[in-house]
């Protein structure tokens, strides 16, 4: 078989994170639609991702969050997206590239997609990286983060939404 120089493989998934960072967008815009709502695994070492320290030492490899009824200030920028969520009534501000992401689910569709981490040179964070303020470029913005209901603070593993 001959050798891949295109790497198919690495542009098959840019464009599959392309659909999660557009329908992040549509959400900023217009809020989540009907009783869809997503789950979004990621790899909490990858570089670039922030968290709080409490957060990284919970979940040292990997963390899925709920975008659904409790939300706010999601920004969405080209190469990774923003949150803030509440963890056990405490909020908690998220950055996550989008190759950080392991997987994306919208179960109310039953649409899931899953990824390898896109692997960088770049040393694994070290915890005072975390309080370092980043340089953001422009984001588009969710308009009524308000509209939001109670907050579960779940945190489920997709596998329990895998088809065996």
């Amino acid at each position: 078989m001959a050798e891949d120089l295109m790497r198919y493989d690495l542009l098959a998934q840019e464009a599959l994170r392309g659909v999660v960072r557009a329908s992040l967008r549509k959400i900023v815009k217009t809020g989540l639609p009907g009783d869809h709502h997503f789950y979004i695994a990621f790899d909490t070492r990858y570089p670039g991702v922030r968290l709080s320290e409490r957060l990284d030492k919970k979940y040292p490899r990997e963390m899925t969050i709920v975008l659904q009824h409790q939300y706010w200030n999601l920004q969405v920028r080209e190469d990774e997206f923003e949150v803030e969520l509440s963890f056990d009534n405490i909020p908690e501000k998220l950055v996550v590239p989008f190759n950080a992401i392991k997987g994306f689910l919208d179960p109310h569709v039953q649409f899931g997609l899953q990824f390898e981490t896109v692997k960088v040179e770049a040393p694994a964070k070290e915890p005072e990286a975390l309080a370092k303020p980043a340089v953001l470029e422009p984001a588009v913005t969710a308009a009524d983060p308000a509209a939001a209901e109670a907050d579960t603070g779940r945190v489920v593993s997709l596998d329990s939404f895998r088809k065996k």
